[in-house]
């Protein structure tokens, strides 16, 4: 079965050949206009991502300004805690002289009575 071709080209099936390309592009056209509005709600939905990573943004900075506030009054609680400690470490240490001097005095007391 061989198909038959047509040898000669007439104005009337140029004109049919035409009419169909321009509905084959009518709806190739059609299918863009589609992909068009899709990529039109991807713009849509990126766009409120984009507004809701500035509002973590914003929550972040936030934070960190709270941080900021914990670790100045951690460092306030450490150098109050190491003041405490040097001071009672010189309380410790003068303490430790008086009693030294007590004894020293009281040796040398018992030393002058014999």
């Amino acid at each position: 079965m061989e198909a038959m071709v047509r040898k000669s080209w007439t104005d009337g099936r140029l004109d049919e050949f035409g009419k169909r390309i321009d509905e084959r592009f009518d709806r190739v056209d059609e299918r863009f206009e589609a992909v068009d509005r899709r990529f039109e709600a991807v713009d849509r939905r990126f766009e409120a991502v984009d507004r809701r990573f500035e509002q973590v943004d914003e929550r972040f900075d936030q934070m960190d300004k709270r941080f900021d506030g914990i670790e100045e009054r951690l460092i306030a609680m450490q150098q109050e805690a190491t003041d405490r400690t040097l001071s009672q470490n010189r309380m410790m240490v003068f303490a430790v002289l008086a009693l030294s001097s007590a004894y020293i005095a009281g040796f040398a007391a018992l030393v002058t009575q014999v």
